[in-house]
């Protein structure tokens, strides 16, 4: 599929997540047959004050391309401005979060609280679309809560000021992600568009990828939460729907190396301390619903070395297959 100039290889993307999707797991999930990633969600803001740690976001490797940046802001101008010095970057697409639920992004106005400001969604997609020589895609939510369901308003606002296409959580910010995805709103954003539409919720299988392209009629899907400790999952998506049958699961042994390449990644980018404290939760993810599962988990969140954790997991290979 294309994204305004941008071809891409499928239609199954991971989501960007904050503190989930850094360079090391982004090269994972294309190594898995993503047909695009995303950084974690950049501040503007941030960027504008030459803020080191947000400037280290949108940094991207070759390994992982094609690979988008995802803004947020509420400020059209300081957006603007980003997406010039983005024009530079590595990026082949610019982002605009319009559906990030976190409290401490929504009490500035920014993320999901968004929606409720159509008119400032229009001259912020306006501005950055001016402003960028890339692709200006943006990501909404349903609404912001139950009494002011907009998708459709504002996903043609979007498309009115130059985004080349969108993405649409089937939640309200209001259900942050509780509940059940509402894959009707993302079918009513399609038939009103006549740009890529892609839906994003509830995919955990290849299964629910399907039911969602068939149902919506979306141009693409989008995959958050189900990769989580499962960069497989694309592998298995592209695989079903080109060819109806399922891939088998990794195998325990297969799961245990892919920690281990992780981990190895992380701690050479981020070095040390960060890249251990930061994996733990990739770990808990990686082998839930395995034997001792629980154990492990529990002891890994107390080791500080790299071996240490190699040494445990290897360990609990064993034991899962004594």
């Amino acid at each position: 599929m294309e994204i305004g100039n941008v071809r891409l290889e499928n239609r199954v993307f991971l989501a960007p997540m904050a503190g989930v999707t850094d360079m090391p797991f982004r090269i994972l999930c294309r190594e898995q047959g993503c047909g695009l990633v995303y950084t974690e969600m950049v501040s503007a803001k941030g960027m504008h004050y030459n803020d080191i740690k947000s400037k280290a976001l949108t940094k991207i490797a070759e390994e992982e391309k094609p690979s988008a940046v995802q803004i947020f802001g509420s400020d059209p101008d300081i957006l603007a401005g980003i997406a010039d010095q983005l024009n530079n970057s590595d990026a082949c697409i610019i982002d605009i979060n319009m559906g990030c639920p976190a409290p401490k992004i929504t009490k500035n106005g920014e993320g999901s609280a968004l929606m409720k400001n159509p008119s400032l969604i229009g001259r912020i997609v306006k501005a950055v679309s001016s402003a960028s020589i890339k692709p200006v895609t943006v990501k909404i939510r349903k609404g912001w809560d139950g009494d002011s369901v907009n998708a459709v308003d504002v996903a043609k606002i979007a498309e009115e000021n130059g985004a080349k296409a969108l993405t649409i959580h089937g939640r309200t910010r209001e259900e942050f992600y509780s509940g059940k995805a509402d894959w009707e709103i993302i079918r009513k954003v399609k038939e009103a568009l006549s740009i890529p539409v892609i839906g994003n919720g509830d995919i955990v299988s290849p299964q629910d990828a399907k039911h969602m392209l068939e149902q919506t009629n979306c141009d693409a899907i989008m995959v958050g939460r189900g990769a989580q400790g499962n960069p497989w999952i694309f592998k298995k998506i592209v695989h079903y729907l080109d060819s109806g049958s399922i891939l088998p699961d990794p195998t325990p042994e297969g799961k245990i190396k892919m920690i281990i390449r992780h981990m190895e990644m992380l701690v050479e980018q981020k070095g040390t301390h960060i890249g251990i404290c930061e994996m733990r939760k990739h770990i808990a993810w990686y082998i839930k619903g395995l034997r001792n599962a629980t154990y492990v988990k529990e002891k890994v969140f107390r080791l500080t070395s790299k071996d240490e954790i190699i040494d445990l997991l290897n360990q609990f290979l064993l034991d899962s297959q004594a």
